[in-house]
Parts: structure tokens; C-alpha cells; sequence
């Protein structure tokens, strides 16, 4: 094995974790509707892979660079979820809906600092309280400990906010369009 073998392999790696961390963050932006910077990133992505698959297909006994390639698939996989979840504000819209103890939920997500909207539905088994709160992504384990420790059986349901506008958000931190 050469230094130059070795070489190839790294600079594969680095190709292929690059390649994957920008797949991510374009996934990202098209669900957020950017589509022209994922366009860019598209183009950028599928020129890094190019280069780098041919690399790997002209000689498929190179153990060495097809290691080089899946490891550098799963650590750019992995790269691109840190990214994302690190530096990428997003989002999620948090439904919760109790029979007993909605009230109860909707205050002590308040204490914890938790904007969130109460509303009266009606479920098949008769009245429910409906809560909704929009929370910063990396803000959901926290809220959810919040109304586990309330009412542990409450039903939730998460979804990914796509716009916000104007309302509050943790903290009297109020949003601004």
C-alpha cells in the first residue's frame, strides 16, 4: 500500500462526507422551499459525487477506496444530521391533546417558559383540551419532558413547522417576521 494509494483514499473520503453533509442540507431546504440555493447545492452535490464515484468504479478490487467511500457515506450522513440540527433553525409544531389534565399541561409549559394555545375539542370519548406550541427544534426533548411529567399519557403528536410568523417563542423572545 502507497502513500499515494492512501492519498486517493482520504481525499475519497473527504469527497464522499462532503458529498452526503450537502445531500442533507439540501433535503432541508427543499422542505423549507428554498429552492434555489438547493438547486446550487444540488449541482454542487452531484458534481462532487461524479468525481468521486469515478474514482471508486474504475477499479472495484481497491478495497481500500470502497472502504473509503462507505465510511465516508456514513460520517457525511452523520455530519449532515449535526449541521442541521446544530446550526439550522427549525421549527416544530407540537400538538398535545389530553381528556384530563390539559389546563394543568398548558401552565406548567408556561412555567417552563412555553408559549402555548389551549383550545376545547371534542374527542370520540367526549371533551378533550387540544394544546399547541411552537418550540425551536432542539427545544422539543425539553417540552416533552415537561408534559410527561404533567400527564404522561397524553397524546402528542410533533410536526415540522415550515414559516412562522409573529407570536411568541420561548421566552419573551416574540418573533419578528
Amino acid at each position: 500500500m502507497t502513500t499515494e494509494a492512501i492519498l486517493a483514499a482520504l481525499v475519497i473520503f473527504v469527497l464522499r462526507v462532503a458529498n452526503n453533509a450537502i445531500s442533507t442540507i439540501r433535503v432541508v431546504l427543499i422542505t423549507r422551499q428554498q429552492r434555489l440555493l438547493a438547486s446550487v447545492l444540488g449541482f454542487i452535490e452531484s458534481l462532487v459525487f461524479a468525481v468521486t464515484i469515478t474514482s471508486v468504479v474504475t477499479d472495484l478490487s481497491n478495497w481500500l477506496n470502497l472502504v473509503a467511500y462507505s465510511a465516508g457515506f456514513s460520517v457525511g450522513a452523520y455530519l449532515g444530521m449535526f449541521i442541521e440540527a446544530r446550526f439550522i433553525t427549525s421549527y416544530m409544531t407540537v400538538n398535545i391533546i389530553s381528556k384530563e389534565r390539559g389546563h394543568e399541561i398548558a401552565v406548567a409549559l408556561r412555567d417552563a417558559g412555553f408559549g402555548v394555545t389551549e383550545t376545547a375539542g371534542e374527542g370520540r370519548d367526549g371533551q378533550v383540551t387540544i394544546l399547541r406550541s411552537v418550540v425551536l427544534n432542539r427545544e422539543v426533548p425539553r417540552l416533552m419532558d415537561v408534559i410527561r411529567a404533567t400527564h404522561e399519557d397524553a397524546f402528542v403528536a410533533i410536526e415540522q413547522a415550515r414559516h412562522i410568523q409573529r407570536g411568541y417563542l420561548r421566552a419573551s423572545r416574540p418573533l419578528v417576521q
